[in-house]
């Protein structure tokens, strides 16, 4: 828990910074467009307006996507690579010690919200909401990048 006057959710007068995993499309989207919501929240990552979580499988499956989408992007390999280590010396790391699956309809998605339980993080940012129906059982929120920067004031 961090005291911040912004940016964050007020429960009992204590300031608590937003806890939140981020979908891979959310990367993709940032990578082949500098001007819509999911290139803000990405270049807002590690700035304190939220924490983001991850996991191995999770950052590895970042850089799968990042790749077979590197033409659209314009990124080159190494851009990708300084992305991701960014990401990983920023963000909450964890292990995964347990597995719902088949929790959602798709495994990668189940991979995404172990993360979200394990770190006890309240929103997954992700385009594709539906697909994260399941979360709503353990209390987290499912929005899209848009919905998320709205909520903490970034847009």
């Amino acid at each position: 828990m961090q005291w911040r006057t912004s940016n964050c959710d007020t429960v009992c007068g204590i300031v608590m910074e937003r806890e939140i995993v981020v979908d891979t499309n959310v990367f993709v989207a940032a990578a082949r467009s500098n001007r819509g919501a999911a290139f803000k929240l990405v270049s807002m990552i590690g700035k304190g307006a939220f924490a983001i979580h991850v996991s191995v499988p999770l950052v590895l499956e970042y850089e799968q996507a990042l790749m077979e989408h590197r033409a659209d992007s314009g990124f080159a390999v190494q851009d990708i690579d300084d992305l991701l280590d960014y990401v990983c010396a920023v963000a909450k790391p964890h292990r995964v010690f347990f597995l719902w699956r088949p929790e959602l309809s798709d495994p990668k998605d189940d991979m995404v919200l172990e993360v979200a339980v394990v770190g006890d993080c309240d929103t997954i940012v992700t385009y594709n909401q539906r697909d994260f129906a399941g979360a709503a059982a353990f209390d987290i929120r499912v929005s899209t990048p848009g919905e998320f920067l709205a909520d903490i004031g970034a847009l």
